[in-house]
Order: structure tokens, then sequence, then C-alpha cells
């Protein structure tokens, strides 16, 4: 059976997210206090209703603790962010999702039991700045507080040459995971494999490591 979603917040991220997985085919169930956002949601998702989130009545009576993933995109009120967080973990849903607005949030968060905490405005500002640094690089994953990864379009440094030539492991210490072209994506790349102009790497490393590469790309 395909995994249940439900979000709560229909802002500009937790909207983003009831479209996507329903675009994908999956069921979602989006609540949001204000009317007008899910009027506007009803024809996008399986179902969108009004609803407090901090009301426990009203997220039992909509039988929430039934779906697989429930996804918390409460904006700037921090405290209902908290609260719902709080009564969905005490209804009994299993994975909860909540979007936090900064590190001491995230926190508090984890300490009442959410299953992963993201940080949307933070990570997009991440990779924004990595992008200024170097325009060929297109993502900007992180992995762990000193590991991420990134994809790189192969410009002059890479074009033309195997990944033996370009010995990236040994002049960065990074690892090149795949290598996506036009028409196809390579995920076991050998080192003779040739490296064309528009190809892009899928690189992991170390945050310093993988900066030396980004200057050099």
């Amino acid at each position: 059976m395909n995994k249940q979603f439900a979000v709560i917040g229909l802002g500009r991220f937790g909207g983003s997210v009831a479209k996507t997985l329903h675009d994908m085919g999956y069921e979602v169930l989006a609540i949001d206090r204000d009317p007008q956002r899910v009027q506007d949601f009803s024809q996008i998702v399986t179902h969108a209703v009004e609803a407090d989130s901090t009301d426990e009545n009203a997220l039992k009576a909509l039988g929430v603790r039934n779906f697989d993933v429930v996804v918390v995109s409460i904006g700037e009120d921090i405290q209902s962010s908290i609260m719902t967080t709080l009564i969905l973990q005490e209804i009994g849903v299993e994975k909860v999702v909540v979007k936090a607005r900064n590190d001491l949030h995230g926190k508090v968060l984890y300490k009442i039991g959410a299953y992963k905490v993201v940080y949307p405005e933070r990570d997009m500002g991440v990779r924004v700045v990595h992008n200024l640094i170097s325009p060929n690089i297109l993502d900007y994953i992180e992995l762990a507080d000193d590991y991420s990864i990134i994809e790189v379009n192969a410009g002059e440094f890479f074009a033309g040459k195997t990944l033996e030539e370009l010995d990236i492991r040994a002049k960065f210490g990074c690892n090149v995971m795949a290598i996506k072209s036009a028409d196809r994506i390579n995920i076991a790349p050998l080192a003779g494999d040739r490296i064309h102009r528009g190809d892009i790497l899928v690189v992991i490393g170390h945050n310093n490591d993988l900066k030396k590469l980004e200057e050099r790309a």
C-alpha cells in the first residue's frame, strides 16, 4: 500500500510538500486553520480540511494517527508548532516531521519526540551560497555536520578528462558517486569513464575537501 501523508500548515513550504506528494501519487490530507488556504488546496490534494492543529480532539476526529507520516509546517507560530508536535506524539503518530525556524526550536522539537526536523530556509540559504561561490555547483545536500553531497556541472576543469586523469580522490579527498549525462545516469563510474562538458557529477566528501573542489569547479 502507498504511504499516507498528512501536512499541517499550507504555507509556502507545507503547500509545496503537499502538492509534490500528491503529484507523486500519494494520499495527502492537508490541514490549515485558514479557510482560504484550505479552499485553494481542495483541488490539489486528496483531502483539505480547516482545523486547529493545537486542538487534540480535532486531530483525533480527522484520524491523523492513522497516517504514516505527518509533516508539521507551521510558519511563525513556534508555540503552535511545538503544541501540535506534542499532541501528535501523544495520540500515537509514529513519524512526525517538523519545520523549524532555528536551532533552538529544532532542539525543543527533538526533545518532545519529533522524528525529523527540517530547516528549509537555512538549507536553501546554504545552497544559494554554494551556488554563488561557484555557479557550477547545482545542488548541495548536508549529510552530517562535516560531510555533504554536491552536484557539480562539468565545466572546463572536468571536460574531456577521465576520472583517473582527474584523480579527484587523491587531489581533493572526495569521491564521485555518479555521473549524470543527458540521456543516462552512471551510478558506478569507473576510472576510465570520460567526463563531457555539461555532465553532472555527484560528489561526496568532507565539507573542507568539497570546498576545495568547488573553488576549482
